[in-house]
């Protein structure tokens, strides 16, 4: 496919996906599936376009002052590509499968319209119905703080210390120019490829002999403030597909006991064979069971409970730039419910002295501070733990400086930490 061809496939694609409401993977896929002829690299190529479209969609309908799926494509080759308007001219010459020209009215925004005046959610690409949560969170910073989550995101890996050592493994991917991550003591970064992706780590043995996870860095200090030692005993309420239910095990050494379980079962599924890989012995899987209370034998027996709460993922927008425009305020409300029935029942397996870990990757005080405070008006026998004492807890004091001014708890962003957007807040049953 040419370069022109493939903006002409972008805004088929982007427009299937306004018109059916769906994510962008499932519209990719569907084109590829109708369109054999693409190559790899013709499907890579138009997954980049797209996802950089969504991206910054608020931005470039503005300036393109229209939301039509070809709107939203050109003012992306300038916004997130900056090209100039001769080279998308050049691309949009209607011959072959190329785009129909561009119009007068487009050439002209292309070449001078400009974000000054545009409403804060427009400068930083979110959904104008969040704007009040965001101001209300980051203040002045709102923008800065979307434009960060409309930013490609880089790839993390945790370094697996049951199997290596962080120095062996930066040795081991040092050919993909690997580099230690500011935070997470077991964390490393690698950088885009020339073309603006993501390595690939399918061929590489470190990651294929379980010496390296793909977790980023802030999913890794949430699990970091955990501040798990071993020997204890430990409950991951909502494991998900194992992350931090991994990265807990080799905190404690392979000693002590984590049960993993979730609402969903079929979530559960993938963490047999990470386990396997990983040279995991300690986590104990609970799946859900029809009539029967897979934790009862638990019951104020545990040192901590994680709650890796389900949440609308604000904060992971960098990887899922589709979803922000996706979300919906019933969608919210619906979260806020859930998060709010799984710490009450968190709550029950937490021995005196014991703790709860309450993790989101959103960045909204309705699912994070709120919901902290909701809790502790309702239940006298817990108490907050300060964010210097969590993160000095966990031997990285460093992490006060991300403390909420809206709460107890830490906030991690793109902008501020380099991180996806993870919020972590601790509470202690006294």
């Amino acid at each position: 496919m040419t370069p022109a061809a493939r903006i002409a496939a972008a805004i088929d694609i982007l427009a299937d996906i306004e018109t059916r409401h769906r994510p962008a993977s499932d519209a990719l896929k569907d084109w590829g599936l109708s369109h054999r002829f693409a190559g790899a690299k013709d499907r890579a190529a138009l997954a980049s376009l797209i996802y950089d479209a969504l991206r910054c969609r608020a931005s470039a309908s503005f300036i393109m002052a229209g939301e039509t799926p070809r709107a939203i494509m050109l003012g992306a080759l300038r916004e997130m590509r900056g090209m100039p308007v001769e080279e998308i001219a050049a691309l949009c010459t209607g011959q072959g499968f190329a785009p129909s020209p561009l119009t007068g009215e487009e050439e002209a925004r292309l070449r001078s319209a400009s974000l000054e005046g545009a409403p804060a959610h427009v400068r930083g690409n979110f959904p104008e119905w969040l704007a009040p949560s965001f101001a209300n969170v980051f203040g002045e910073a709102a923008v800065t703080e979307g434009e960060a989550l409309a930013a490609r995101a880089p790839l993390d890996l945790r370094v697996n210390l049951l199997k290596t050592t962080r120095d062996k493994a930066l040795a081991a991917l040092a050919h993909l120019g690997a580099q230690p991550t500011p935070f997470s003591p077991v964390g490393l970064r690698l950088p885009f490829t020339p073309d603006g992706r993501n390595p690939s780590l399918a061929g590489e043995p470190a990651y294929v002999k379980g010496h390296v996870e793909i977790q980023d860095e802030g999913s890794q200090l949430a699990a970091l403030l955990c501040a798990v030692k071993p020997g204890e005993q430990v409950l991951d309420l909502c494991a998900g597909g194992g992350g931090k239910s991994l990265a807990l095990a080799a905190a404690m050494d392979n000693h002590g006991q984590i049960y993993a379980t979730d609402r969903n079962a079929a979530r559960l599924a993938g963490i047999y064979p990470r386990l396997e890989k990983a040279a995991t012995r300690n986590v104990q899987l609970r799946p859900p069971r029809r009539g029967s209370d897979v934790l009862a034998d638990l019951a104020e027996r545990c040192d901590l409970v994680l709650v890796d709460a389900p949440c609308t993922g604000t904060g992971v927008w960098r990887r899922n730039p589709d979803a922000k425009w996706r979300i919906r305020p019933g969608a919210l409300e619906q979260r806020v419910k859930e998060q709010d029935e799984l710490i009450e029942i968190a709550t029950k397996f937490i021995k005196p002295g014991g703790r709860l870990i309450y993790v989101t990757c959103s960045l909204l005080h309705e699912e994070n501070e709120d919901r902290i405070a909701s809790f502790l008006d309702r239940d006298d026998r817990f108490a907050p733990i300060g964010a210097d004492e969590l993160a000095g807890a966990a031997g990285l004091a460093d992490l006060g400086r991300f403390a909420s001014r809206l709460g107890p708890g830490l906030r991690f962003t793109p902008a501020t930490a380099g991180t996806d957007g993870f919020f972590v807040a601790g509470l202690r049953r006294v």
